[in-house]
């Protein structure tokens, strides 16, 4: 059974790095977007298809608040519920089978 303890624990591992990559591209995207960055470059293009799929939903059910998307904060919010249950329960799970 350790073996699908170390599986467990190595997914719990990976899903907790996924998630913090997540949130510092989601961070990274808010900070720019108070700039008014060149929509043609690259990196603003790549930050934008890479945190849509997460802002998208929340954005469609959350209206901006006085011009202010609260996407962001509301998505960062979801994502420390994720690392904090989730990877949390994995690696508890892992280690009651290794």
């Amino acid at each position: 059974m350790f073996v699908l303890g170390n599986l467990i624990n190595a997914a719990a591992m990976v899903l907790d790095m996924v998630l913090h990559i997540a949130m510092w591209l989601i961070i990274i995207r808010a900070l720019i977007s108070w700039v008014s960055p060149d929509p043609y470059n690259p990196i603003v293009q790549f930050l934008i298809r890479a945190t849509d799929p997460m802002l998208r939903p929340i954005q469609r059910l959350v209206p901006p608040v006085s011009g202010l998307d609260l996407s962001p904060l509301i998505a960062i919010f979801a994502i420390y519920f994720l690392q904090a249950f989730l990877v949390a329960s994995l690696h508890d799970m892992a280690a009651r089978l290794g």
